[in-house]
């Protein structure tokens, strides 16, 4: 009998095929989907974020800290002895309730390695959330931060608290060294104009090679992605 998991991937198998995509004539108002190729596959940026996670998963140890569950910390940590998840609600896995805008709700210096993938954009006050991302580490902790760049509005996110913000490997440069420090921060930027066309239309992952994918433009930087170090002294 199929698990939930398996039987998902399956339809969203059957799903393409019975609705391919016809890669010449994308001259239409309405993407093919509107959920960001969730209902297709895995949406590309989620591509572009674990392969980052898989490329920095030396850091995911000691006490690692996500936003809403622990998935991740769970696929690519390296020696994790404490999963936590941050949630400015109770919850099930919720070890921390707080808010990364509010430095009085975080404990200080206590967490390993922060993952906080997908999260800044839809904070108004971002720099504070930066702030309270670099409170929250141990000295010699490491904050593994995602951030959308070329993306179109997340309506669930709008709806609920806001989508605010995108941005671009200079702009995070700048902003999350103003927090860690000069030379305490490496940002790199994913993406190409194929694979922003089909992350705007919705087409996912699975619909391009991993070569179309890993191919890198610079000026097509669909996402940011953040590793900054808290110095030691």
């Amino acid at each position: 009998m199929l698990g939930m998991s398996q039987f998902r991937k399956l339809k969203r198998k059957w799903r393409r095929k019975a609705d391919p995509v016809d890669w010449r004539s994308l001259r239409n108002l309405a993407p093919i989907s509107r959920t960001f190729g969730l209902d297709r596959g895995i949406p590309v940026d989620r591509y572009y974020i674990e392969k980052f996670l898989a490329e920095n998963a030396h850091y995911i140890r000691g006490s690692a800290l996500e936003i809403a569950e622990s998935t991740y910390s769970h696929k690519f940590g390296q020696g994790v002895s404490c999963f936590g998840v941050l949630h400015t609600r109770p919850g099930k896995q919720v070890t921390i309730v707080g808010d990364l805008t509010n430095p009085a709700a975080l404990p200080t210096d206590e967490i390993d390695c922060f993952i906080c993938t997908q999260t800044f954009n839809f904070i108004y006050d971002f720099k504070a959330a930066i702030r309270g991302a670099f409170q929250l580490l141990r000295p010699g902790g490491v904050l593994l931060a995602t951030l959308g760049g070329i993306s179109q509005i997340s309506r669930y996110d709008m709806d609920r608290w806001g989508d605010y913000w995108r941005f671009t490997a200079l702009s995070a440069e700048k902003i999350f060294s103003e927090a860690f420090g000069t030379g305490q921060v490496k940002v790199t930027a994913y993406g190409n104009v194929l694979a922003a066309t089909a992350f705007l239309q919705g087409i996912s992952a699975d619909e391009l090679t991993h070569s179309e994918l890993d191919h890198s433009d610079d000026d097509y930087q669909l996402l940011i992605t953040v590793v900054a170090q808290k110095p030691l002294h």
